[in-house]
């Protein structure tokens, strides 16, 4: 019999017990531990590296996909939640099943089932393409989680003054400091508010307030100027965009 070594991570009690009782005339899951925010969700699996993960989606301070994004090697996901409107996000991060509060005890089997099965196929082909800190989100983003060391920071997207490409990290630069987050300049190029930000240089993705001015350097590169000094390279691309962008 597979043995499966589950973990609960829901901000309701309630909602933990009835996860607790769903699975406990299952012989196959053996219940690892539970906990009822993200930061302490991040701690367990990076600790416990439980095999499969009951998540809440909405839970204090870090949201179940904002926790998910910090993981190098995530478990197999089976969503809890109340709200329906996370469904195909949930299908997007790779997740076995999204299970929408209240729901029966068939419906929880037949979520159980799928996280079976998925983990079956992983123990035996290992895929980099489920790795789910690696998932691209539709949305335009309105905060990013980041991970310094063993602690979580929530950067708003507001307090970003500049982004810089550091090999496989990107340095994201705020008014308050900086953090690196293992993410491509392109995945934020398509994810920051278009109105408020540019790709002025294959290393830079500024926010248009931040810019002072523009100077030429040379017959076809420019330098942006941003209110604290710092100087940016401005691509002859990241050039023609800012003049259409800024209409000059």
């Amino acid at each position: 019999m597979m043995s499966i070594r589950a973990l609960i991570v829901d901000d309701e009690q309630l909602a933990r017990t009835v996860i607790r009782a769903n699975l406990s005339a299952d012989e196959s899951i053996e219940i690892i531990g539970e906990c009822d925010n993200g930061f302490e969700a991040f701690k367990l699996i990076n600790e416990l590296k439980p095999d499969l993960v009951f998540l809440d989606v909405m839970m204090p301070k870090v949201t179940g996909f904002e926790m998910l994004e910090l993981l190098e090697n995530p478990p197999v996901i089976i969503f809890s939640t109340a709200y329906d409107e996370y469904a195909l996000k949930a299908f997007e991060a790779n997740a076995a099943d999204y299970l929408l509060k209240p729901y029966s005890k068939a419906r929880f089997n037949e979520a159980l089932a799928k996280a079976k099965l998925r983990l079956v196929t992983e123990r035996a082909v290992v895929s980099p393409e489920q790795n789910l800190s690696k998932m691209e989100r539709p949305e335009t983003l309105s905060r990013i989680a980041v991970r310094t060391g063993g602690k979580i920071d929530i950067v708003s997207v507001e307090k970003i003054r500049y982004l810089e490409a550091m090999d496989d990290y990107v340095k994201i630069h705020t008014s308050s400091g900086t953090f690196l987050k293992q993410h491509t300049m392109k995945y934020f190029e398509s994810h920051l508010p278009e109105s408020d930000f540019s790709r002025i240089h294959r290393s830079f993705i500024v926010r248009l307030k931040e810019i002072a001015r523009l100077e030429q350097m040379g017959k076809d590169t420019h330098v942006a100027i941003l209110h604290d000094k710092t100087e940016l390279q401005v691509s002859r691309s990241g050039y023609a965009k800012l003049r259409e962008v800024l209409g000059f």
